[in-house]
């Protein structure tokens, strides 16, 4: 545990974000992004921030790696591509489906038994795939099923109830509340239900960044040093083939990312480096452009980022135009590489 005492949880209230990308087509601003920035060094202490960083607000599926950490916690004795299933926001492809099969199978329970809402794959290709075979939406096929699967068979383990299992009073979920508060540092500032149906916490940006930092430089053995090390090992079945979160983690050796939906986008390096984004309108095309500035801002190496600049825009097929981050995100000389 870091702190037997969180600080106060952050104030409600509506964000000072500030321009972080714009959308450039031949040569003229067409469009702006909105958001918040904040870089973590290595000690900890905020090394750029832009926009509103400690307003509260909701980080959405980023907080996944957090809850998982917590499951461990409370006795779940998974690992590997397993353990990086139960943080994930997967893509609905048959690998997430089966492992999704093989946690419930461990804790003796069916599909039937999760809570999760149904829905197609999140994976547009795999998708279209399921509505020419006449497929119907499941709860497995849910990008969370992975993580809902994982707090039934813990809160199993554990003795408590099944079926009310996503109640924020539950104790599963209180359990995990404790966790995000001990890992943020700071008091949760309200409590709401994530589009899958799961509690979700409201924290501040810097409080998540802060949070994955402490996953990825936490000692080894650890069940935060476990899910780091899951999650980087087996990135795809944390996210998907072919999703930008996975070619991320791929890119920098070490890095821990996570994405959430809302254009919410984390990310942290065994050193304790960390950057967390949020773009206000919650466009993605935003989302990976900033937090690659974001990293070179934290002493990544930019070639190692040159993919995740952002798509080009097109006009009549072609290029004419991109997202730019805005000039303050621009990354700085800095001595440091991943």
């Amino acid at each position: 545990m870091y702190s037997s005492s969180p600080a106060d949880a952050p104030v409600v209230r509506e964000p000072l974000h500030a321009p972080v990308a714009h959308l450039v087509r031949g040569g003229v601003v067409e469009g702006i992004h909105h958001g918040s920035v904040v870089v973590l060094g290595a000690d900890g202490r905020v090394e750029f921030q832009l926009g509103d960083i400690e307003a509260a607000f909701y980080p959405r599926s980023a907080v996944k790696p957090l809850q998982a950490v917590a499951m461990l916690r409370a006795g779940l004795p998974l690992d590997g591509d397993l353990l990086s299933l139960a943080a994930a926001s997967h893509s609905g492809e048959e690998r997430h489906l089966a492992g999704t099969r093989r946690i419930l199978e461990l804790a003796g329970l069916t599909e039937d038994d999760l809570r999760n809402v149904p829905d197609m794959p999140f994976d547009p290709v795999v998708r279209d795939a399921w509505v020419r075979e006449g497929r119907l939406p499941s709860r497995l096929a849910q990008n969370c099923s992975g993580k809902h699967a994982a707090m039934l068979w813990t809160a199993k383990l554990n003795g408590w109830t099944l079926e009310d299992y996503l109640d924020p009073a539950h104790p599963l979920q209180q359990a995990i509340q404790e966790i995000v508060e001990d890992l943020t540092g700071q008091r949760v500032a309200r409590v709401t239900v994530d589009g899958c149906g799961a509690p979700l916490f409201s924290i501040s940006l810097h409080g998540l960044a802060r949070a994955l930092a402490r996953i990825t430089s936490a000692a080894p053995g650890t069940p935060e040093a476990e899910v780091a090390a899951a999650m980087r090992e087996h990135a795809e079945m944390a996210s998907g083939s072919g999703r930008d979160v996975a070619a991320l983690m791929r890119a920098v050796p070490g890095l821990l990312a996570k994405d959430g939906f809302e254009g919410v986008q984390v990310a942290a390096l065994p050193d304790g480096r960390a950057v967390a984004v949020k773009i206000a309108d919650g466009a993605n095309r935003a989302r990976i452009p900033v937090a690659a500035a974001a990293l070179a801002r934290a002493g990544v190496d930019p070639g190692l980022l040159t993919e995740f600049a952002g798509e080009p825009l097109l006009g009549g097929g072609e290029p004419v135009g991109s997202v730019r981050v805005v000039r303050a995100l621009d990354p700085v000389p800095f001595t440091a590489c991943a």
